[in-house]
């Protein structure tokens, strides 16, 4: 119920923010042209809430609520495969103005486009389980 609770309070936030509109993340990253900052304001204010419920609840525990044992990352080093990621799920972002977060949001209204990408998106997380999954043999 809480993953529940969770998932539509941050879709509601996402859809009121237009976080999910592909022209307000373009606008966002429009920093030569029209910049709208309004997107690093909704940012701003999600870590304002999230953080002290991080500090306080989260990062004391060893356990979660139902019982798991929390699987925190632990690594701190920067090697190239962390890079890569960021640098192709960012130039994805600045193309198509669409996250997955959002994206998966706006699939009840989205058209096309944003099925296509949320199909690709999909396909490539495959891709990478395959590939890692061959690695280790």
């Amino acid at each position: 119920m809480i993953a529940l609770l969770s998932g539509v309070l941050f879709g509601l936030g996402l859809a009121l923010s237009g976080m999910v509109l592909p022209q307000k993340v373009q606008g966002f990253l429009d920093v030569s042209g029209q910049w709208d900052p309004s997107l690093m304001l909704v940012m701003a204010g999600a870590l304002l809430v999230y953080l002290p419920g991080y500090f306080y609840w989260v990062k004391p525990r060893q356990w979660a609520w139902n019982g798991e044992h929390f699987h925190l990352p632990t690594k701190t080093r920067l090697d190239g495969r962390l890079v890569f990621g960021s640098a192709l799920f960012g130039i994805g972002w600045g193309l198509g103005g669409i996250c997955p977060g959002p994206a998966l949001t706006a699939l009840p209204v989205g058209g096309v486009m944003l099925w296509s990408f949320v199909l690709a998106m999909v396909s490539g997380i495959k891709v990478v389980c395959w590939w890692e999954l061959r690695q280790q043999r």
